[in-house]
């Protein structure tokens, strides 16, 4: 599994920290946002893995 390029991921933390301190007023000093990216091999919905669910599309 490949995610988004480093500079998406620093877009989504800038948006994300803007989101928190304009809707729950929070420092943005303080504020914490992380990417966990899990591999598709160690999630599923409906009982079946992510991957084959992607493969079968």
């Amino acid at each position: 599994m490949k995610g988004p390029p480093p500079e998406q991921k620093k877009q989504l933390i800038e948006g994300v920290t803007q989101l928190l301190v304009d809707v729950l007023n929070k420092n943005p000093a303080t504020t914490f946002v992380v990417i966990d990216e899990v591999e598709t091999d160690n999630w599923g919905i409906g009982g079946v893995p992510v991957t084959e669910l992607r493969k079968a599309k």
